[in-house]
């Protein structure tokens, strides 16, 4: 089994995980719960991104590109969140 295997299958069960999230954030209980679906979906891409990069030879670029989208998922995440607790200090 080479290295390009044992990614492949960590990108599938990724995936995997993305879409049972996708259905917790549109079936979750509550507000918060819906929340933190969108947040392991955001994890699982930077993750995917990174994989998909070691598959193609080319991790520098897809590091970069990581690192971007999790400064914007957390940017997000804090307005959401700033949003949710109410108007306060």
């Amino acid at each position: 089994m080479t290295l390009n295997h044992l990614f492949l299958t960590l990108i599938f069960g990724i995936v995997v995980v993305i879409i049972l999230m996708v259905y917790h954030v549109f079936r979750g209980p509550s507000v918060y719960d819906r929340l933190n679906g969108l947040m392991v979906i955001g994890t699982d891409t930077i993750l995917l991104l990174i994989l998909f990069g070691y598959v193609n030879g080319r991790p520098e670029m897809f590091v970069d590109i990581s690192i971007a989208y999790a400064i914007l998922g957390f940017i997000s995440f804090v307005v959401v969140a700033k949003f949710l607790g109410g108007k306060g200090t």
